[in-house]
C-alpha cells in the first residue's frame, strides 16, 4: 500500500526542532510526567513489553531526549549494550546524568547525531524505537528509511507516537485540554522562544495516526506492522518487522 505523508504547516525544520527543545530541557522530564499524569512511564513499560530485547544483540531509542526509554530498554536488555541517540545537546547531558545516577552497567552510549543520518552501520540493532519524536523529523519518510536501514535482518522497528482518541465525547475532551490548557501550562512552566508547547498539539494534529502511518512504515521497508492504541487512544504504539536480506547466491 502506496501512501503520501500529510503536507506540513508547521515548522519542523532541524535548527527550529533543536533550539526549542534545547530551551525546554532543563523542565522536559517534570512536564512529561505533569502533563500527561505520570502514564508516559506506562506508555514506555508497554512498550519494552511489546518489543522486548533477546538481550543477544544491541538496541537503539532514536529521538531518545533525556533517556527514558532507553534506560527502560537497558533494564530489560540485560549485558546487551543500548544506545541512545538525539541531536538536541542539551538534552543528551540530562540523559548522561541520568544514566549516571541510575548506576546503569553497562553503560548506555548516549550519541548526538540526526536520526534522519544515524552514525552506524547497516544491519546493527535488534530493535530500533522511538517514543514520540518521529513527529518532529523533518522528513518522515527519510527517518523510518534510516531506522529500517541500521535495524538487523528479523529485528523490529518500534514507534511509540501521540494519537487521536476515536471515542467522540473523550476526544472532544481531550483535545480541548491538549490544545487550550497544555499549552499553557507548558508554556508557564518551561518558557521558551519557540512556543514548545503550542507546536506539541499542532504537530500532533498533523500527524498521521493508525492504518496511515502503518501504512507509512511499511511503505518504508517493514512488514506486518501492526499497531495498539493505549490509553483511550491518547498514544498508539507501532510495531514494524524488517524481514530477512536475502542470502546472495554464491558460485
Amino acid at each position: 500500500m502506496t501512501t503520501n505523508a500529510p503536507v506540513k504547516t508547521v515548522d519542523k525544520s532541524g535548527e527550529r526542532v533543536r533550539r526549542m527543545f534545547g530551551e525546554i530541557a532543563p523542565r522536559y522530564d517534570l512536564l512529561n510526567h505533569l502533563l500527561s499524569g505520570g502514564v508516559d512511564v506506562y506508555w514506555r513499560w508497554r512498550t519494552v513489553r511489546a518489543a522486548p530485547p533477546s538481550g543477544e544483540f544491541p538496541v537503539l531509542d532514536v529521538c531518545t531526549g533525556t533517556g527514558d526509554l532507553a534506560l527502560a530498554y537497558a533494564r530489560a536488555a540485560a549485558q546487551a549494550p543500548v544506545f541512545g541517540a538525539d541531536f538536541t545537546h542539551e538534552m543528551l547531558i540530562r540523559a548522561n546524568a541520568k544514566q549516571r545516577a541510575t548506576g546503569r552497567s553497562p553503560a548506555i552510549r548516549f550519541v548526538e547525531a540526526d536520526a534522519q543520518h544515524l552514525p552506524f552501520a547497516d544491519h546493527q540493532f535488534e530493535i530500533v524505537s522511538v517514543a514520540f519524536g518521529l513527529r518532529n523529523i523533518a522528513e518522515t519518510h527519510a527517518g523510518l528509511r534510516e531506522l529500517v536501514r541500521v535495524c538487523r535482518p528479523g529485528g523490529r522497528v518500534v514507534v511509540l507516537e501521540f494519537s487521536s482518541p476515536r471515542n467522540r465525547l473523550f476526544g472532544a475532551v481531550y483535545r480541548w485540554y491538549f490544545r487550550h490548557v497544555l499549552p499553557r501550562i507548558g508554556q508557564l512552566l518551561a518558557r521558551n522562544r519557540q512556543s514548545a508547547y503550542s507546536y506539541l498539539p499542532q504537530s500532533v494534529s498533523e500527524f498521521p495516526d493508525g492504518d496511515e502511518l502503518a501504512a507509512i512504515m511499511e511503505d518504508s521497508g517493514l512488514t506486518s506492522v501492526r499497531w495498539q492504541p493505549l490509553t483511550f487512544g491518547i498514544a498508539t504504539l507501532y510495531i514494524g518487522h524488517k524481514t530477512d536480506v536475502p542470502a546472495t547466491a554464491s558460485g
